[in-house]
């Protein structure tokens, strides 16, 4: 005999506040095994297909991880370096370009510049606290990040942990298929599957996305000369993960340094708006469609409210499970909603009458 429905309720609902709790009160400890499972869901599908091609899943496992590791270790050798030092000067040279700003405002808008305005006064204070405050910022963030994740045990747990997941993950989904309720196990499947189709379709899908955008500008706006293009290109392809957001920000900065870099040599700044143009195109109509799906049921605006509240509740770890979870509460609203929608709550006694049959209702009368 089932559990009655209270009863149900009350143990989900403890199970629910015991997983937050605790993610709340490990924090950092668990953000290594966190990552470690993210690479392992990310890469089970490339596992899969080389198991089809014909390797094991130990040797399909292995390839992965090499691979996986060559391209880390060429990050951190050649593009981490890189972006820092641009990072780094991207903060010097913000004070010259907030006073080149003041100057061509000063010389377009006379009367908008006079001394003692408020637009210069905000101008000057600007790049004061930029130019006293920049490379505090960015030691700062460079040194939280640090401080935040245990860089040694991060980079042992992590490659360790990923392996043995990857190489798993089908006898441990198997393993927790096994302990599902039997009453609920057919319904928590099919929640399992939308979730699954929700989060392969917009972080497997974003992510590729976000990976090969912000490769192409970081390439294309270094090749054409433009200083801190590596940032500009990780900026917008990190944002691109928020609809909109990346090409948005991404954008207006790399024109905005353009416009700076290239002054009166107008076929340089087109080219800067080309490559963005360019991106936005091939992500609208190849990427995306192809990657990610029509719909994943993620709106940009829940997405948004959902990394900023994980993120103010359980800090760096909240982010990293704002969108599996937002996409887990999409999916359990969806089917709630669903299931209101077919309720006597939602339909009353004459929507449950209008679907009787004609031989119901002439009996009934």
């Amino acid at each position: 005999m089932a559990l009655p429905v209270r009863q149900q309720l009350i143990y989900w609902g403890l199970a629910a506040a015991g997983f937050l709790l605790v993610l709340w009160a490990l924090g950092d400890v668990i953000l290594p095994f966190l990552v470690a499972m993210a690479v392992a869901y990310f890469l089970d599908p490339i596992a899969d297909r080389l198991e089809k091609a014909g390797l094991s899943r130990l040797w399909s496992t292995i390839v992965i991880c090499l691979i996986a590791a060559l391209v880390v270790v060429l990050t951190l050798l050649v593009v981490i370096p890189l972006m820092v030092s641009q990072l780094s000067g991207l903060v010097q040279a913000l004070p010259e370009i907030v006073s080149n700003v003041q100057s061509f405002l000063t010389e377009r808008f006379p009367a908008a510049m006079e001394e003692g305005s408020p637009l210069r006064r905000s101008l000057v204070s600007i790049g004061q606290s930029i130019q006293d405050r920049g490379g505090e910022v960015v030691s700062t963030l460079l040194s939280t990040a640090f401080t935040v994740v245990n860089v040694v045990v991060f980079i042992v747990v992590v490659p360790v942990v990923s392996f043995y997941l990857l190489k798993d993950w089908d006898r441990l989904v198997a393993e927790i298929d096994s302990l599902l309720p039997r009453d609920h196990a057919p319904t928590v499947r099919h929640l399992a599957r939308e979730i699954d189709k929700t989060l392969a379709g917009f972080v497997r899908g974003q992510g590729t996305v976000c990976l090969i955008l912000g490769t192409f500008y970081a390439v294309a706006l270094t090749l054409i000369g433009l200083s801190f293009g590596v940032v500009v290109g990780f900026i917008a392809g990190l944002l691109t993960f928020i609809p909109y957001l990346g090409a948005l920000i991404g954008g207006a900065l790399a024109m905005g340094l353009a416009l700076f870099q290239f002054w009166g040599d107008w076929w340089w700044i087109v080219a800067v708006y080309a490559i963005f143009q360019f991106g936005q195109f091939v992500e609208g109509n190849f990427l995306t469609p192809n990657l990610v799906g029509s719909s994943v049921g993620l709106h940009p605006v829940w997405l948004i409210f959902a990394l900023s509240a994980f993120g103010a509740v359980f800090g760096f770890v909240g982010l990293l499970v704002a969108v599996p979870v937002a996409a887990m509460i999409g999916v359990l609203t969806r089917y709630f909603v669903s299931r209101y929608r077919d309720s006597l709550l939602y339909r009353g006694v004459e929507g449950r009458g209008a679907e009787l049959p004609e031989s119901q209702d002439d009996s009934a009368e």
